[in-house]
């Protein structure tokens, strides 16, 4: 008899994405829902968990659901936007919008205020990164002192993943690498949450069951499997953060391999072997029993260009074409993609996008270059903050890849050799593999997801970025003052 198939289900900031998997890795479906993400405020980003997250959920599992026809499912994996910050009830029942990750920059002053408390020496050594817009941890002080009342009511909290689960199961839980990004609350080397802390910025919160996104947490309940279509007793594993699943997708397991996901904003992840703190950076665990991850995470990449396809018209294929046909450096264009403050290497929530160069001689695609270019000036900042891992491999996920403009830009501006697999769009590709894993079908990742492409740097074109990098990295610092007054003008205008 085959083997069962997989579910792999994620919640993206702006929208939702499932694929139905055979053991054998084939992708039998696939669906998406686009969804939005609310800005009540500059600097706020939130969802609302039962419209968007379960709302989402429901209709992609029926959808898939249904394309099983009479094949019997084995397991279901779920990932989402991480970490987020949803405070609910003692039945699990929100108590507001989920506050997101570091793209969510309200909690500013509560940073510098743990910070101040606990050290930064010790925040770093003990959960592995110095506090920034993406930790938990501020976040929940901010709850206390803006949202009291919601905060007197908070008894559990949960990210997307772990909020699906407890829909569907019933088990509040919450994976160790979801958890590890949730400072100051988790202890890194220790592998376990740091209670003290955890305390002092969530107290009377009642803390989840630590889990690896390999094992099972629970099964569909009656109730679950009535709404969404799904057995009633399928295996569900603990979830993740969707980076991670997608970095399973895309095999990046040995130390030293490095994701790029070329999405809404830019994320990557680079396997390690031990807990490796960096300034600047996330040392994480991984999705893998025993693993460590350092991570970085710029505040915008896609978000930009969807920002200048909406200001100047046009589909996304016609802009990436016009950019494809302007020469490296965009004729004098240099963008700092910081139009939602920055997260890594330059921790600053207060930062702001600046354009340089600008004449009435440029057009929209030298505009759409030099967001392009911008980005691929954070990765290379993020990669030399990462430092140079002995057999590093580079691999390209996401949707950015497609066209091979934004990835072949990356590949000149950083010098590297970038892998491009089969499948880019993989965080529910990767919650299929996680949940053959927990359900013990033991899939091949090569076989899963295969190289279809390798992207090799141009060196004409690095020559020119390495002049236009070196002035990118002086641009921050040389308006620094100026972004933080219109930043601080920008708050008293909400």
């Amino acid at each position: 008899m085959a083997p069962g198939l997989l579910l792999g289900i994620d919640i993206g900031t702006s929208g939702s994405k499932g694929v139905l998997v055979a053991a054998d890795g084939t992708i039998l479906a696939r669906a998406g829902r686009p969804h939005t993400t609310s800005r009540p405020h500059p600097g706020w980003f939130e969802h609302d968990a039962e419209a968007v997250w379960w709302g989402d959920f429901v209709s992609l599992c029926r959808e898939l659901v249904a394309a099983a026809g009479d094949r019997p499912l084995a397991g279901l994996a779920v990932s989402g936007i991480g970490p987020v910050l949803l405070p609910a009830d003692a039945s699990g029942r929100p108590l507001r919008p989920a506050i997101l990750y570091g793209v969510d920059t309200r909690a500013s002053a509560e940073i510098a205020e743990l910070t101040a408390e606990l050290g930064e020496q010790s925040i770093v050594e003990r959960s592995g990164s110095a506090l920034s817009s993406q930790a938990v941890g501020p976040k929940w002080r901010w709850l206390s002192r803006h949202e009291p009342e919601v905060a007197a009511r908070a008894e559990l909290f949960l990210m997307a993943g772990s909020y699906l689960v407890l829909r569907l199961t019933g088990e509040y839980v919450l994976d160790h690498h979801s958890a590890s990004q949730c400072d100051p609350m988790y202890d890194l080397r220790a592998g376990a949450w740091a209670e003290d802390w955890a305390r002092l910025v969530a107290p009377g919160v009642t803390l989840p069951r630590l889990l690896w996104p390999t094992e099972v947490a629970g099964t569909v309940t009656a109730e679950a499997a009535a709404a969404t279509g799904l057995p009633a007793g399928l295996p569900v594993t603990a979830g993740t953060v969707d980076a991670w699943a997608e970095a399973a997708s895309a095999g990046v397991r040995a130390p030293g391999d490095t994701m790029i996901m070329y999405g809404t904003t830019m994320f990557l992840i680079q396997t390690a072997a031990r807990p490796r703190p960096v300034p600047g950076l996330w040392a994480t665990r991984g999705a893998f029993p025993g693993t460590f991850s350092l991570a970085a995470g710029m505040a915008t990449s896609g978000a930009i260009t969807d920002w200048l396809r909406e200001l100047v018209g046009g589909e996304f294929a016609e802009l990436v074409a016009a950019a494809g046909d302007v020469p490296a450096g965009s004729r004098g264009l240099l963008m700092l993609p910081y139009f939602a403050g920055e997260r890594t290497p330059v921790p600053d929530p207060d930062a702001r996008g600046v354009v340089a160069g600008l004449t009435t001689s440029h057009g929209r695609a030298e505009l759409y270059r030099a967001a392009l270019e911008g980005t691929a000036y954070g990765v290379r900042h993020n990669l030399e903050a990462m430092g140079e891992a002995a057999g590093r491999r580079l691999v390209a996920v996401g949707g950015g890849t497609q066209g091979r403009v934004w990835t072949q830009i990356v590949s000149d501006v950083t010098r590297a050799r970038q892998h491009v697999p089969a499948e880019t769009i993989g965080a529910a590709l990767g919650d299929a593999l996680l949940a053959a894993v927990a359900v013990g079908l033991g899939p091949d990742v090569e076989a899963w997801n295969p190289v279809a492409a390798v992207v090799e740097p141009d060196p004409a074109r690095a020559d020119v970025y390495d002049e236009f990098y070196a002035r990118y990295r002086a641009l921050h610092p040389a308006t620094v003052e100026l972004q933080h007054f219109l930043a601080a003008h920008q708050r008293q205008e909400k």
